[in-house]
């Protein structure tokens, strides 16, 4: 099953693509311009076969074979032993923005035990390698992002204190999110929150990007700006 992955990445591989992508990533080791929709597909694909055998197979300096095993733990029939397991052996050798957010968006099995997921990625944000703590900050914005969990997604938020662009930026995105879903709380935190100026500032700017925000509320954010 393997070698037909690889016959389908190597189809469906674009020049143009990878350029363009590449441009977009900093970080990529080899990539081959397989859009997401495909590697999606071939994904949910394996996923039907023996994929624990191919999960061991796929290589991790390749960018669609990462994306493809990252992707086949959401996609496979696993316990949660199983999801805990696979996920503190992935989530190491996560090396961009890009795999991250894609694979994130693919475990939708935190929808379900929520509190043993919230605990789990909780611990993610005090490790000092920018991709373990985005993988934290994008999990919670992905399916966290509900009146349960804002005070303590706040507290989290305060004690994050890395200068990777990529944390900076997800703990931006997620500030963002809290505020279109609960801007009457998100405002509250931002009027005291412990976030480091660019941050701050650049959550700001997120919420006022987003179309769901009135152009008065949009010009009021902006004397929170520091």
């Amino acid at each position: 099953m393997i070698d037909t992955i690889r016959t389908e990445l190597q189809k469906w591989a674009e020049p143009s693509y990878k350029e363009f992508h590449q441009s977009l990533v900093p970080g990529l080791t080899s990539m081959l311009g397989v859009r997401m929709p495909r590697l999606r597909e071939i994904a949910k694909t394996a996923a039907k076969e023996d994929w624990k055998k191919i999960w061991e197979q796929l290589q991790e300096d390749c960018y669609e074979e990462l994306m493809i095993k990252g992707m086949l733990i959401g996609y496979g029939k696993l316990s949660l032993e199983e999801q805990t397991a696979y996920l503190e052996s992935f989530i190491p050798q996560i090396n961009n923005w890009a795999i991250c957010d894609c694979c994130c968006n693919t475990w939708k099995f935190m929808k379900k035990d929520q509190d043993y997921w919230f605990d789990f990625i909780s611990a993610y944000a005090f490790s000092n390698q920018e991709y373990q703590i985005r993988f934290g900050l994008v999990s919670l914005l992905d399916y966290f992002v509900q009146e349960k969990y804002l005070c303590r997604i706040f507290s989290l938020l305060d004690q994050i204190h890395h200068e990777g662009y990529y944390v900076k930026m997800g703990a931006a995105w997620l500030v963002s999110i809290c505020y279109i879903k609960y801007p009457s709380e998100t405002w509250n935190y931002l009027e005291r929150d412990r976030l480091d100026e660019f941050t701050h500032n650049k959550g700001i700017q997120k919420i006022r990007e987003s179309h769901r925000i009135s152009k008065e509320e949009k010009d009021r954010l902006l004397t929170l700006k520091r």
